[in-house]
């Protein structure tokens, strides 16, 4: 009888222990049929950004103070082509001696439609990152991170990593 309550006791804890892997694995969101949620697929946008138009307006006092702009357009281009338009502005938000932060808000109008981003930058550092923050057209519900190095030069370059919903 003794061995009966054993065996019985083995088999209540060997149940209760696949239900609980069972239910930590599905928690982790480890299934094996594949029906979890759509993996997102990566595009990489490898460009130059040529500045064409900036202006500076000085805001509040002479010099630079909170609320000072920069606002800038230009083309963004693949080996020598044109792939599309952008533009965007950053504001002064604070100042800490000659160390001066902006919040900035680009929008890359491509073939395909457009990228919006945004980031706080501290002037002058490189390269800068930014959140993709959406799109329109094919970018719709984008995401991910736009690089930017050597900013407002003949040198500007980006590398956005865009993560499109599957669909």
């Amino acid at each position: 009888m003794s061995h009966a309550k054993t065996s019985i006791g083995t088999k209540a804890v060997a149940v209760a222990g696949v239900l609980l892997i069972g239910a930590v694995l599905a928690a982790c969101g480890a299934d094996d049929d594949g029906a979890g949620a759509p993996t997102p697929r990566v595009e990489i946008i490898e460009a130059a950004a040529l500045t064409d138009q900036l202006a500076s307006p000085d805001l509040g006092e002479p010099g630079p103070s909170l609320g000072d702009m920069a606002v800038y357009s230009g083309s963004i281009q693949q080996d020598g082509r044109r792939i599309g338009d952008g533009g965007g502005s950053c504001q002064t938000i604070h100042i800490e001696g000659a160390e001066i932060t902006m919040q900035c808000v680009l929008t890359a109008q491509l073939e395909r439609g457009s990228l919006t981003m945004q980031a706080v930058w501290v002037q002058g550092a490189s390269p800068l990152d930014l959140a993709i923050t959406g799109g329109t057209g094919a970018y719709r519900n984008a995401t991910g991170t736009a690089r930017f190095w050597d900013i407002n030069t003949p040198d500007e370059r980006m590398r956005a990593e865009v993560v499109l919903p599957e669909e």
